[in-house]
């Protein structure tokens, strides 16, 4: 059994924000799986699906950023899943527009959902895909960068990393995160 878990923050406010990239993943896979995000639990939404013969559980916690490691821990709790099956993707500062970087494991950076993961699973020691949103202009605050306007021709830029990430991830359940690091880093 995998999950695979995006983070972002839920409400329409939200949707097309830098900060809700691990959302889109999950929104783009679902619906190229065709299973539906409508089920409710720990503080999540999800679905379910089979890929290879193995139950994948795609989830969007419902906590917003900073507390979305409760709903994740409660999962791999709950369903036992081993954290390397365990994959968690959001967005990053520090990595371009349309590109993503692909870890085995460490540590949460700057990142506040991140930092919540880390501290639920109590571990670094999991994998994930982090999806690039660029560095905020120097005037600009960080909060009002992640959770603000995306103006058109940024988000086909943005789109160009999720799109990336969404292979990423199938590359990920069918040849493990090896391989997957070795094709998209």
């Amino acid at each position: 059994m995998y999950l695979i878990a995006g983070l972002g923050n839920p409400g329409v406010e939200y949707e097309k924000t830098r900060h809700n990239m691990g959302f889109q993943v999950i929104d783009k896979l679902a619906k190229d799986k065709q299973v539906e995000l409508k089920r409710k639990k720990f503080d999540g939404l999800y679905g379910e699906t089979n890929i290879q013969g193995e139950k994948i559980i795609f989830l969007k916690p419902q906590t917003y950023m900073n507390l979305s490691g409760k709903s994740i821990a409660e999962f791999v709790q709950f369903y036992k899943i081993p954290l390397e099956h365990v994959l968690v993707i959001y967005d990053d500062m520090d990595i371009l527009p349309g590109k993503i970087k692909v870890r085995k494991q460490g540590g949460a950076g700057s990142h506040n959902g991140m930092k919540s993961v880390v501290h639920e699973l109590q571990s670094e020691v999991f994998p994930r895909i982090r999806v690039g949103i660029g560095r905020t202009k120097e005037q600009e605050e960080v909060i009002s960068y992640v959770i603000g306007h995306v103006e058109d021709e940024e988000w086909k830029l943005l789109e160009e990393g999720i799109d990336l990430a969404t292979k990423a991830v199938e590359e990920f359940l069918i040849n493990g995160i090896e391989t997957t690091m070795n094709r998209y880093n």
